[in-house]
């Protein structure tokens, strides 16, 4: 029964220093990983994989809905655009002036 008990026990140091090793190379590399790069650049290279995976998606969804990125390009335009369109269908002769803006007098009284 000792040879066995032995036996077992040398198995067992063997998996447990294999697996010591495993665990002191993960944290070498991580430890090598970590010092490579500041915290920084590390959170400005995630956020940018972030960015330009929404990105991507964009392009994809605006592919696939062409009628409808038309219409909001559109829609856009003419919200950028309304001021001079409302210029164009209102009649300045019959304004009021806004309140607390003087009235205009004519010219040669």
């Amino acid at each position: 029964m000792s040879e066995e008990l032995a036996r077992r026990m040398k198995e067992d140091r063997r998996l447990r220093n294999a697996a010591l090793a495993l665990v002191k190379a993960d944290v070498a590399q991580l430890r090598t990983e970590l010092s490579a790069k500041k915290l920084g650049s590390r959170v400005i290279d995630r956020v940018s994989e972030g960015a330009v995976d929404v990105f991507e998606e964009a392009v994809d969804v605006a592919g696939s809905n062409r009628a409808v990125l038309g219409t909001l390009i559109a829609a856009i335009l003419v919200w950028f655009a309304r001021n001079p369109i409302m210029e164009l269908f209102s009649d300045d002769a019959n304004t009021e002036p806004d309140p607390g803006e003087s009235p205009e007098e004519p010219e040669g009284n």
